[in-house]
């Protein structure tokens, strides 16, 4: 018995610090991601002044269109995926920091009174989380302003390179932003499905 109390001091040491450091990963997904989120932003800005620039030009929209817009398309893409990599890894950490304030709880009378478990279905800590909460995300926020990118971009170059009347190079970019769309959701969703199922 003796030795059964040091190594219970021993392992609640370790899994405080443990704690710690899951806070810390926790704080540095959210800021990563608000990082990535502001570069993004920053950088489809600073395209469309320069683009608005070369509006009076035809053929300098054109040159620009054709390479800043793919530039920042594939940079949203790539935003995208790394941001849904900070979500996965955030609902990994909760989970186990859930575990080790389970394991907080279970060491005192009063643990339950004074430590409560974050539920995803019924919000303990003031959040309520749903099938559909992925949509409020980060990672849909920029997948959405991309998929708008991308039609647009594929309007443009339909009315610049092929000569397409405007109102079918819109209905053209409405679809093809439609569809960037749907595959940017099915991806996150699917990827938080297998993160919240494990």
């Amino acid at each position: 018995m003796a030795e059964t109390e040091p190594n219970a001091a021993a392992l609640n040491s370790a899994v405080g610090t443990e704690l710690f450091v899951l806070q810390s990963v926790a704080s540095s997904t959210i800021t990563e991601a608000g990082t990535r989120s502001t570069i993004y932003l920053s950088t489809l800005s600073s395209g469309l002044v320069a683009i608005g620039f070369a509006g009076e030009s035809p053929t300098l929209l054109a040159i620009l269109t054709s390479i800043v817009f793919p530039t920042i398309f594939m940079l949203g893409w790539f935003t995208v995926v790394r941001l849904v990599d900070t979500s996965v890894e955030n609902i990994t950490v909760r989970r186990r920091m859930g575990r080790i304030r389970a394991h907080f709880i279970g060491l005192h009378p009063s643990g339950p009174e004074l430590i409560s478990l974050d539920n995803p279905r019924t919000g303990e800590l003031g959040v309520r989380y749903s099938r559909s909460s992925f949509l409020f995300t980060m990672a849909s926020m920029i997948g959405t302003v991309n998929s708008v990118l991308g039609g647009a971009l594929v309007a443009l170059l339909l009315i610049f390179g092929g000569a397409v009347q405007p109102l079918l190079a819109q209905i053209s970019g409405v679809m093809v932003g439609s569809i960037l769309l749907t595959a940017t959701l099915t991806y996150e969703r699917r990827r938080i499905r297998s993160a919240t199922a494990g």
